[in-house]
């Protein structure tokens, strides 16, 4: 089980509650394919991502991306109990998906990036090192199926 501050606790619920998951959802999934192509195959079904443009104008991968932030509203909402609340998804990912775990820690860092990006100076390194613990614990969770 993690252990989390208090102040942890508020700085992970206030990055939350000031994103626009319609902007910083698919901007992280659109990074990740574009820095990482490989990661394309598991989105084979999502139509034309032939390139950068192709992929930041096709609305399946920025709904997969609003998505994932409505995915991770459910570890914020559940902070104690966060690799239980990922069993179903770790399963899903791990045997129908096939997704290389190693995925998810991409996916992190391309929302870390986004999301430091859009908060500018008040990403402080506080900050960061609260949201980057809070998605390790996620990302642990979601490749939990895989060990």
């Amino acid at each position: 089980m993690v252990e989390w501050t208090e102040k942890e606790r508020s700085i992970i619920t206030s990055i939350f509650s000031n994103l626009d998951y319609e902007d910083i959802g698919p901007k992280a999934i659109c990074r990740l394919l574009i820095v990482y192509p490989w990661t394309q195959r598991h989105f084979s079904s999502y139509g034309n991502l032939y390139n950068a443009e192709a992929i930041q104008s096709n609305p399946n991968i920025a709904a997969h991306g609003v998505k994932v932030l409505h995915g991770l509203d459910r570890a914020v909402k559940n902070m104690d109990k966060i690799k239980a609340t990922y069993t179903e998804l770790s399963v899903l990912h791990s045997e129908k998906l096939h997704v290389d775990p190693d995925n998810f820690r991409l996916l992190s860092d391309c929302l870390s990036i986004v999301i430091a990006a859009k908060m500018g100076a008040s990403f402080t390194p506080e900050t960061q090192a609260a949201w980057q613990k809070f998605l390790a614990v996620v990302t642990s969770a979601l490749g939990k199926q895989y060990h």
